[in-house]
């Protein structure tokens, strides 16, 4: 990063993210769920759905895209199931709202599972896992996006970026956790490149004939207009396994869509063509009582073992350490709690404007 980044502490960048959702007419107790799951990601590292999503939202609520108060409506419940429409309102609320209730079934009955639609972009998947796993469950949560995402041996953006998500809890400090994309990278991504005033690098994302485009600006404008396209896991083909990537993208599309009956592929490309359509995005939130199958001693004991084989396995040459998911967010979130949230210029720019269109003159930013 460039020398004119600055650093905000935790707590006053949570702050103003509170103040700047009740600014625009989210309650305060939803502000609060928005507010913890974006300075989470903050904390873990993941800059692409942390403080830099937060002018989306403000302007999407500004513009009437979606509504800062969030009705859910429960359109039809089982003992461990339940279908949950998030009436346009906040995404976050909604699935902070969904994996509550999938925890309390699974807490009653084992699983409890619980579809979602018309909702809007939720912030880090891996928030809502954890959610389960400090439960002392197994916690999945995945939601469909914006097409942006072409199928393998096509050009077209036809999925979202589609997380899959697992955690689970472990012996150890922290839980094995996987939040990722099934495409090799994610919108926010490239939006975070252009911030920095970086290229993306080649083998990411394709043109209309399938050729690697660079230019990041002109991939987000080519992502709105349907002539760029991000590439599944696995990259371009089948050689390196972009079909499996593909197969896992459209996994988590049709848990997103077919339970609750939304909106899906191209489906959702009409919210970026008008400034007044909603999103309507799907999820999909499972929780997995650890204790309905053996002792949660004996599963966090088993599941540590098995990460703690694989780090300590033979490393490859010139390499000094071998990683399990979770672990490298763990990390940066101590690290992070020391020296606060790196605010890169472009992105201080968003929170100057929030800031002074509010009028939260209260916060001095050095910037």
């Amino acid at each position: 990063m460039s020398g004119d980044v600055v650093y905000i502490d935790v707590a006053t960048l949570r702050n103003f993210m509170v103040d700047v959702f009740v600014g625009v007419g989210v309650p305060r107790v939803d502000a609060d769920i928005c507010a913890e799951v974006l300075i989470t990601s903050d904390l873990w590292g993941i800059d692409s759905h942390g403080i830099q999503r937060l002018k989306m939202y403000y302007d999407r609520i500004k513009e009437g895209k979606q509504l800062p108060i969030t009705k859910i409506s429960i359109v039809r419940e089982g003992p461990t199931t339940a279908l949950i429409d998030g009436g346009n309102g906040m995404g976050h609320v909604v699935a902070y709202r969904a994996m509550q209730m999938a925890i309390a079934k699974a807490k009653e009955y084992g699983t409890g599972a619980v579809a979602v639609r018309n909702s809007n972009h939720f912030g880090i998947a891996g928030y809502y896992a954890l959610m389960a796993v400090r439960e002392g469950m197994v916690g999945m949560a995945v939601t469909n996006a914006r097409p942006a995402v072409a199928p393998t041996f096509g050009v077209e953006p036809m999925l979202g970026t589609n997380p899959l998500t697992f955690g689970c809890p472990t012996d150890e400090e922290f839980p094995f956790l996987i939040d990722c994309a099934t495409s090799i990278t994610q919108r926010g991504k490239i939006e975070v490149l252009d911030r920095l005033g970086e290229p993306t690098p080649e083998g990411l994302v394709i043109d209309a004939n399938g050729e690697p485009l660079t230019d990041t600006k002109s991939i987000l404008k080519g992502l709105i207009e349907g002539t760029a396209a991000l590439l599944p896991l696995g990259g371009l083909g089948e050689t390196t396994g972009g079909h499996k990537g593909y197969g896992y993208s459209t996994l988590v599309e049709i848990l997103s869509a077919a339970f609750g009956g939304g909106p899906y592929l191209k489906g959702l490309a009409e919210a970026d063509r008008d400034k007044k359509t909603p999103y309507r995005l799907g999820h999909f939130f499972l929780a997995i009582n650890v204790s309905s199958f053996t002792s949660l001693e004996e599963f966090k004991r088993t599941a540590g073992n098995i990460v703690r084989q694989l780090r300590s396995s033979k490393k490859a040459r010139g390499q000094t350490r071998i990683f399990t998911a979770g672990e490298k967010e763990y990390e940066k979130q101590k690290e992070r709690l020391k020296t606060g949230i790196p605010i890169n210029p472009n992105l201080q720019k968003d929170i100057l404007v929030m800031k002074n269109e509010l009028g939260l003159n209260q916060y001095q930013f050095p910037f």
